[in-house]
């Protein structure tokens, strides 16, 4: 209970990042989490695991929340969430799989180098040009395939992948975010049946546990990220984010130097 605190902090500013952008939060939460769970002295063999699983499982929520407000707002293309769904669910049981093969600091530098890539996207606006259309069933498919397997493995909603791709389909950048909201809940839930069932048998995670998810932590951040996240998909549709996406990227790539270091 004394760290309730912390995960609330910690899951009302992901839930606010989450409906805001679009993104599940595993950016924040996954180095966040590692901070906290060293600092109580977690098992350093699978802690990296615990904050990907852990995260994961937060996204279920976040992404339900994010996702209503969204489609509140006309803004989820429902027709790419059901055709990119399948795809997603077979990535993220991937996902899951290659990360307990993956030792803990192999697992921080990957991640690391994904933060700064995504920001480094964020920071200097490369973003691809609308120059064409969405693919059809078999390249929903396999985007959606990709899309999973890396979400899980470094514990991401997907709107790092999906709304950069949606909007090089001339999906509008607003429909492009709340789209990919909605993408995060098969993504996420994917993710977290994967991570659950890989940390079943693994001896000495901290109690209470489901698997690589650490129940006490999922749910108070789990509880203020679903409070926070309407919030955020409020903000997204009535202000200019390009100076917060520009903060967020700052952000991002403080955490993957901690990371890297």
């Amino acid at each position: 209970m004394e760290w309730a605190s912390a995960y609330l902090a910690l899951g009302g500013l992901v839930g606010f990042l989450s409906g805001m952008f679009g993104i599940g939060g595993g950016t924040v939460l996954v180095p966040a989490l590692l901070v906290l769970f060293e600092i109580q002295q977690f098992p350093t063999t699978h802690i990296m695991h615990l904050a990907l699983g852990t995260s994961m499982a937060t996204i279920v929520f976040t992404s339900l929340a994010s996702m209503r407000k969204h489609h509140q707002h006309g803004a989820v293309n429902w027709a790419v969430v059901r055709t990119v769904t399948p795809g997603i669910l077979l990535g993220t049981g991937l996902g899951a799989l290659c990360a307990t093969f993956v030792p803990t600091n192999g697992l921080k530098v990957f991640f690391a180098l994904f933060l700064c890539c995504i920001a480094m996207q964020i920071l200097f606006d490369l973003r691809p040009q609308a120059s064409r259309q969405l693919p059809g069933v078999t390249g929903m498919t396999i985007t959606g395939t990709l899309t999973g397997w890396i979400s899980s493995l470094v514990s991401i909603g997907g709107g790092a992948i999906m709304v950069p791709f949606l909007v090089w389909c001339n999906v509008p950048i607003r429909n492009a975010i709340g789209t990919s909201a909605a993408i995060g809940f098969p993504v996420a839930a994917g993710g977290t049946m994967g991570y659950i069932a890989t940390g079943l048998d693994t001896p000495g995670l901290p109690f209470p546990n489901l698997g690589f998810v650490h129940l006490p932590s999922l749910f108070w951040i789990a509880l203020a990220s679903v409070l926070c996240a309407p919030f955020g998909a409020k903000v997204a549709h009535h202000i200019q984010v390009n100076l917060l996406r520009k903060l967020f990227a700052i952000i991002m790539l403080v955490l993957a130097t901690h990371l890297l270091l």
